[in-house]
């Protein structure tokens, strides 16, 4: 699993003109499954990232987590994290099919609503305008 994970002021998602998900302070998670990942990968990225301690406190350092500020998480699907970019024409064959990765993102959204956070989304396969105003910027990009 891939995961691109943005610090924001704010972010949402909209879907035909709505809004679909939205968060104030938190991640605007771009989540990318690949075809051999696990239950347990899924849990893993979750327990990552709502642990990140990037957040700053008050002697402006990177040292707070989700929890400490009251953050959500914004998690929009991205299979696109998985072009194969050799040629100038990206592939995508390389990204899980739906069976495989429609389970896996909602059990990564499920870890981490486990975890006390509240988690917004975007519809997987939708077509999607997602909106953020990115912290920093504070840009990671995990992966299990």
């Amino acid at each position: 699993m891939r995961a691109v994970v943005t610090r924001a002021k704010n972010a949402r998602v909209e879907i035909d003109n709505k809004i679909n998900g939205a968060i104030e302070t938190g991640f605007l998670v771009l989540l990318g499954v690949g075809p051999e990942d696990t239950a347990a990968q899924a849990d893993k990225l979750a327990e990552k990232i709502c642990n990140l301690r990037v957040f700053e406190d008050e002697n402006g350092k990177m040292n707070r987590n989700l929890e400490a500020v009251g953050g959500a998480l914004l998690v929009v699907s991205q299979f696109t994290l998985y072009a194969d970019t050799s040629s100038r024409r990206p592939g995508f064959s390389h990204a899980a099919k739906p069976d495989v990765a429609v389970p896996l993102y909602e059990r990564f959204m499920a870890q981490c609503r486990e975890r006390g956070f509240r988690v917004e989304h975007g519809e997987f396969g939708a077509d999607m305008q997602v909106f953020s105003q990115n912290d920093g910027p504070v840009t990671i990009l995990l992966e299990v």
